[in-house]
């Protein structure tokens, strides 16, 4: 899909104040490398206070950079979701995997919140879940029921319960896992999220549903809302998902990576949601549907 291009915009702070545009470019923006940054300032794509840059321009504190980044071929996305839940004030569906719930990495119009946003115009999403990650999406259709579920998300009123096909056949039924996790240096990436013994305390509960000969399956309740935390915190015990492209045993990532960080290929899947109606105080119960492969 050839989506409409974008507008990046970024305000500069004091702490950037005498950096050349260029370097500060490339170091915003490190997917491409000078000499590709100065050929999108050559065609005109950068401006500074509504002028266009060069690159040379020395910045000061305070001034508006906007790259108006060109129309470009988005990456292939499933374009289906499934309606759980609609009333006048929240949208739940269930998500497919490899479809990003917001716009990033390429992706802008082959999102779930470009999709949703066609059929219901002011639903934003409470949460998210990662590309390669299937399962039930919550969207507010007002701010005051935005604010009322993200200031409840990772508490106990809310129950967040998935199911992982992880590696490796586990040795006792249930597991809490209490790794911290927190941002760790990656040769490649620059950094990444992972099991970090001086990240942010993280909690999860881990009950064996099946084993086979090698994969065990997991039901995973949250009782805290890291990045990537089921990912982490199964491999931090010896049991990644299969095929999960970025961490590995101990919930470090992998140092040569088969894929992109935002690759799927692992089955992951938020099952069940459950929470109190922002309006009417009502217990919602939540479920949807595993997808094939568990």
């Amino acid at each position: 899909m050839l989506n409409r291009g974008y507008a990046y915009t970024t305000i500069i702070s004091s702490k950037y104040q005498g950096r050349t545009l260029l370097g500060h470019l490339v170091s915003l923006y490190p997917h491409s490398t000078p000499e590709a940054w100065q050929q999108k300032l050559n065609n005109g794509e950068v401006t500074v206070n509504g002028v266009s840059a060069n690159g040379s321009e020395s910045l000061t504190s305070g001034q508006t950079l906007v790259w108006n980044r060109p129309p470009w071929i988005e990456p292939d996305a499933p374009q289906h979701f499934e309606i759980l839940l609609e009333d006048a004030h929240l949208l739940a569906v269930n998500k497919p995997s490899g479809l990003p719930t917001l716009p990033g990495s390429g992706f802008m119009e082959n999102t779930l919140l470009r999709l949703v946003q066609k059929h219901t115009p002011n639903a934003n999403p409470v949460h998210r879940l990662g590309r390669g990650t299937s399962g039930i999406v919550l969207f507010a259709k007002t701010s005051q029921v935005a604010a009322q579920l993200s200031a409840e998300w990772n508490t106990p009123r809310v129950q967040k319960i998935y199911r992982a096909l992880a590696q490796n056949i586990a040795q006792h039924d249930a597991y809490e896992i209490l790794t911290p996790i927190g941002l760790v240096p990656h040769p490649r990436i620059g950094s990444v999220w992972a099991a970090n013994p001086n990240g942010k305390q993280s909690m999860s509960l881990a009950k064996v549903i099946c084993r086979t000969t090698s994969t065990t399956t997991f039901e995973v309740s949250l009782h805290s809302g890291r990045p990537h935390q089921i990912r982490i915190h199964l491999a931090s015990i010896g049991h990644p998902l299969v095929g999960d492209p970025l961490y590995g045993v101990n919930g470090q990532p992998l140092e040569s990576l088969p894929g992109l960080p935002g690759d799927g290929g692992y089955l992951l899947h938020a099952q069940f949601l459950k929470f109190h109606h922002p309006i009417t105080g009502e217990q919602m119960n939540l479920k949807a549907a595993l997808p094939s492969g568990f």
